[in-house]
């Protein structure tokens, strides 16, 4: 018993060898914006964590070190840096740069199947819900009236219906489709386009030309 209680002794010092400490820092844009969500780790290691609200991260229990730190996020070019872990270290100040591989549009309307909007060879414009929330408008029916080529029209000033007029053809020769199921036609807009609010619309696709029989 004495000589297994001294083996004891002799190894207690060394359970505390390996010292550790935490990594902060923020992660901005060029602009100064502060950047949410973005990956940062140690490379090499388990290390790693997410930027908060305010773009700041914290790596914690960092054993003493050198160590390769990247920053991640799409849309912007990977950060790296090193860095030697010997003591706490505060405030590393990351700034990314926005990248120009971006991620290409992609639309499902035109050829009825997925494909990127630059290969695509129906001219389909793209309107999104911040570009109707800059024009007020209590309804979709006159929110169209800020797209070019596009002119919404008033029939009947009793029952409160109109059409679409498309490079100036009228209403029956407008197709509208709400999420990809076509409405009746040349009657769209007394069944419903009057009664649908803005807050209401994703996106609005509008093909324009005889392409748009695909």
């Amino acid at each position: 018993m004495k000589n297994i209680f001294v083996f004891v002794l002799v190894f207690i010092p060394f359970l505390g060898f390996t010292q550790t400490t935490d990594v902060s820092g923020s992660v901005k844009s060029e602009n100064g914006n502060v950047i949410v969500y973005a990956t940062v780790g140690l490379e090499g290691t388990v290390h790693g964590a997410y930027t908060i609200d305010d773009g700041s991260f914290e790596l914690e229990s960092i054993p003493f070190g050198d160590y390769t730190i990247r920053v991640q996020l799409i849309g912007f070019e990977s950060f790296s840096r090193k860095i030697t872990v010997n003591g706490k270290i505060e405030n590393i100040e990351v700034v990314l740069k926005e990248s120009d591989n971006q991620i290409d549009e992609v639309v499902v309307s035109g050829t009825l199947k997925a494909i990127s909007k630059s290969e695509s060879s129906v001219p389909i414009e793209v309107y999104s819900k911040e570009f109707f929330d800059k024009n007020p408008a209590p309804s979709i029916f006159e929110a169209m009236a800020n797209i070019n080529g596009i002119r919404p029209q008033l029939n009947c000033n009793v029952c409160n219906t109109g059409d679409i007029h498309i490079n100036g053809l009228e209403g029956p020769y407008t197709m509208i489709m709400i999420d990809g199921m076509p409405i009746v036609s040349g009657l769209s807009t007394v069944y419903g386009l009057m009664g649908i609010p803005k807050s209401l619309i994703d996106r609005v696709e509008v093909v324009k030309g005889p392409a748009s029989t695909l």
